[in-house]
Order: C-alpha cells, then structure tokens, then sequence
C-alpha cells in the first residue's frame, strides 16, 4: 500500500493510517458540530419543558413559554434560542382575556441526559430563572390556582 503523506510516498501501512486519521481530527476541528436537543420531555423542579424537532413548549408554576425553532446545540452543547414568554395568573381567565407574550431568550447548556436552561425577557432584561431538568423526567410544576 502506498500513500502520500508530506509530499512524500509512504508503503507503510501504519503511516497512512496515522495521517488519515490526523486529516480525520482536523476536519472535525473546523466542521459545525450542531445537532438538536433531544426531542421529548425534559422535567425538574418547578419546570416542564416538551421538546420537538421544530422547538418546543415550557410549563413553569405560573407562566409558559415557547420557542417557535428547533433547539440547537453547538459542540460544547450550549443552547441559545428566541421564544415567547406568558407570565400566568391565579384564577379564572376571564372572556376575551389575551395572553401578554413577552420576547425571551432560553438558554443553557445541556451535558448527557441533564440540561441547565436559563429564562429571560429580552425587553427588560430581567431573569425569570434557571431550572435544571433531565430528559425522560416529567419535573414537578405547581400551576397558580
């Protein structure tokens, strides 16, 4: 087996090995690495969120969101995506009563079967709060009553 490595041609199969898996490791070094957020539900403690290929839905004590795109890591497995978010009430929801949808950011990170998410109003800046949540885990949320 010849191979040409370093402008020079090499019959030992180990040094082909060696520099194709050298090429391997610099081309995975500039390739994107983006891939989706595990669909299903993902659940802590004051906190639901149902994932699915074009985004997702969450379910905190009080309030609800959605993200309207699908949810994507890049390779470190952080996660940053535009949604909406509704700040709910105790109570009856009376007729004609429309939802206030705020602009929020959701962000986290996400390591193996745990994801930390972040909840904020882009508008005011002020944090709803971060929720730890695992996947396959339905969480534990309390709605207003």
């Amino acid at each position: 087996m010849t191979c040409l490595m370093a402008g020079r041609r090499v019959t030992s199969a180990i040094a082909c090995g060696l520099g194709l898996m050298l090429l391997g490791a610099c081309a995975s070094l500039v390739a994107p690495s983006d891939k989706r957020v595990a669909a299903g539900i993902w659940g802590g403690n004051h906190a639901g969120l149902t994932v699915t290929e074009t985004g997702a839905h969450l379910e905190l004590d009080c309030a609800h969101g959605d993200i309207s795109q699908p949810l994507m890591m890049d390779a470190n497995g952080n996660v940053s995506v535009d949604g909406v978010f509704v700040q709910e009430h105790g109570g009856p929801i009376r007729v004609g009563e429309d939802e206030v949808k705020k602009p929020a950011r959701y962000a986290g990170k996400v390591t193996g079967d745990t994801m930390t998410l972040d909840v904020t109003l882009t508008d005011t800046q002020e944090t709803i709060g971060t929720f730890s949540l695992t996947y396959k885990s339905t969480g534990r949320v309390v709605k207003c009553l």
